[in-house]
């Protein structure tokens, strides 16, 4: 898998990836395309008109799965970005729809979409898929008396690639972004036609004279292992999306890459070119290399830069930076506990269940959960700021249903307030029934026997109760099938459902067990949660590592490392889906030990 390390040029479209947060900046975050800033608003007032042609446009397509994919209501993000648009470029808006009483404005804009079409690709990156949304409108400009001040078409080509959504089914792609950077592209053309036509098109906010380059561009570093540091023997891309977003043709396009030397020498060509691009077309070029072994220093620095010979200024250049590690780095170990970062959270609460054998033999062993839920306790103290007091270890024969009832009916509901967080770890067995109720398998529990498990459900209720700010469930394990074989088909584990107020980071889909490898002397979805608490998941180099980054980092790293490394499959998946603009993604786990 490939991880994406972004940077966006004047901030044409862009999905939420890990992206520059300003022009020379070497941070990087989530973030969504936004309007450039072309200047102070127009003098004059507008009335905004969108057919319902646009206002109502949607798409829809055929999932991973084969089978119809949730519709893509393009009209909504359109409607949105364009009156944001009008918002920025005329000093005052009024929506045909929605009578204000007032005189009529200085001028009518009525935008009408005409042709739109959705396509995907072959080339799927693991869970990416190529796709393209085509956009056609035009805007037709009218005085207070109806006279025709012009009329400009507006066409937008947008290409990227789709995630798929990280949840039990893994079918649907995430549409969202992709429609928000389309529709983000079309307000700038509408943004730019305006200027054009009703004003001067090259005042900034300071009034110069400095035009706003029509030639827009998005750099994305892609690394093969998916775990956003650059690697010896790696295979590295960088992917450069360019956008005409102009009225007229630019020719004579040439990308140059450059930064750290030790990491630039290795790529065929510091330098490609692209010949024309239309009013609206995009294109993309794509610089590859394959790192050697050994690598020096700790950090690179990937820097892109793009001019034309003709139609459009050299937009801004964009840096990207990436941490750097030899091959001897490849697995890192977890065990030395990093050192405690001074971070505090005295309102979060850590349950660490960890079950290596059972009392009942016919349950398979999990080597190394005892050790796993030791350090994942470890850890949240240390880099996570949660006072010992606040943690609870459960290992083996300890590990009994009523030991983990204990804690969560009994001893957390008196310490809660509307503040508290709650982590519960267990690594072990899990089990799911014929019709997909899931159960975890305490160390008391018996083989095929729900009597002896512990129904998921009644955890969850039981959690549900805490009313806390946020409520995390991470499971590392096996799951194991029960009851009649052959009978009925058989059901995938139920964990949770999009309604549940806790949220469940789960390390592995269907009824298989988790990898343990015994190199990593850990289980692999454990492994990379630790890693994570531990900095590597801090995409945005902030010093925080949020829910959000780590269940991205074990969604990318985990799949990656079990089909590069082991010739397994293995998949992480949190239920309901985090998305990177929920308030859940930004909770604050652990200060990144790095810092």
């Amino acid at each position: 898998m490939h991880h994406r390390i972004t940077g966006i040029a004047q901030s044409i479209p862009g999905v939420l990836l890990l992206a520059l947060l300003a022009s020379g900046c070497d941070k990087i975050g989530y973030t969504r395309a936004t309007l450039p800033d072309m200047g102070p608003q127009l003098p004059l007032s507008v009335t905004l008109s969108l057919d319902p042609s646009l206002v109502s446009a949607q798409y829809t397509y055929t999932n991973s799965c084969g089978q119809p994919g949730i519709p893509a209501f393009v009209g909504k993000d359109l409607e949105s970005a364009l009156t944001d648009a009008a918002d920025q470029t005329f000093k005052t808006v009024r929506l045909a729809d929605k009578p204000s009483g007032e005189t009529k404005s200085d001028v009518t804009a009525q935008i009408t979409l005409q042709q739109q079409g959705f396509k995907m690709f072959p080339g799927a990156l693991y869970d990416r898929v190529p796709a393209e949304l085509l956009l056609e409108a035009v805007v037709v400009y009218r005085d207070a008396s109806g006279k025709v001040l012009g009329e400009v078409p507006l066409k937008v080509t947008h290409r990227d690639r789709l995630y798929l959504a990280v949840d039990q089914r893994r079918c649907d792609y995430l549409m969202d972004p992709f429609v928000h950077a389309a529709a983000v592209s079309m307000a700038t053309l509408f943004a730019r036609a305006s200027r054009d036509i009703l004003g001067p098109d090259s005042q900034t906010a300071g009034g110069s004279a400095a035009p706003v380059s029509s030639l827009v561009f998005k750099t994305t570093v892609l690394d093969e292992n998916g775990n956003a540091i650059l690697e010896g023997g790696e295979r590295v891309k960088v992917h450069v999306d360019l956008t005409n977003s102009g009225k007229t043709p630019i020719t004579g396009i040439a990308v140059t890459l450059g930064g750290t030397p030790a990491v630039v020498a290795h790529f065929a060509s510091p330098t490609l070119t692209v010949d024309a691009l239309q009013p609206g077309e995009s294109r993309s070029v794509e610089f590859t290399a394959t790192l050697p072994q050994s690598m020096e220093g700790q950090r690179a620095e990937l820097t892109v830069s793009a001019h034309a010979a003709s139609g459009a200024s050299a937009p801004a250049g964009q840096t990207v930076t990436a941490a750097l590690r030899g091959v001897s780095g490849r697995f890192d170990s977890v065990d030395q506990v990093p050192a405690n970062t001074g971070l505090q959270r005295p309102h979060t609460y850590v349950l660490a269940v960890g079950i290596s054998t059972y009392r009942d033999p016919q349950i398979a062993t999990r080597k190394y959960a005892s050790l796993d839920a030791e350090l994942i306790a470890t850890y949240f103290q240390t880099v996570g700021g949660v006072p010992a007091a606040n943690v609870r270890l459960l290992q083996d024969w300890k590990g009994l249903r009523s030991d983990i009832e204990d804690f969560i009916l009994e001893w957390l509901p008196r310490r809660m307030t509307s503040d508290s967080v709650v982590i519960v770890y267990f690594s072990g067995q899990a089990a799911v029934s014929p019709s997909g109720e899931t159960y975890l398998i305490p160390y008391d529990g018996k083989h095929n026997s729900t009597a002896r498990l512990y129904p998921l459900k009644d955890l969850e209720a039981g959690l549900a109760r805490l009313k806390t700010k946020q409520t995390l469930f991470i499971f590392d394990g096996g799951v194991l099938s029960i009851g009649p074989a052959g009978t009925v088909k058989q059901r995938g584990p139920q964990w949770g459902s999009s309604k549940s107020p806790v949220l469940h980071l789960i390390g592995t889909t269907g009824v298989r067990n988790g990898l343990e490898p015994t190199k990593l002397r850990h289980g692999l979805f454990t492994y990379y949660v630790l890693r994570g608490l531990k900095g590597e998941a801090d995409a945005n180099i902030d010093g925080d590592v949020t829910l959000g980054e780590l269940a991205a980092f074990v969604g990318r790293a985990v799949p990656a490392a079990a089909k590069q490394d082991f010739n397994q499959e293995q998949r992480p998946f949190t239920v309901p889906p985090i998305l990177p603009s929920s308030k859940s993604a930004g909770l604050v786990l652990t200060k990144s030990a790095a810092k």
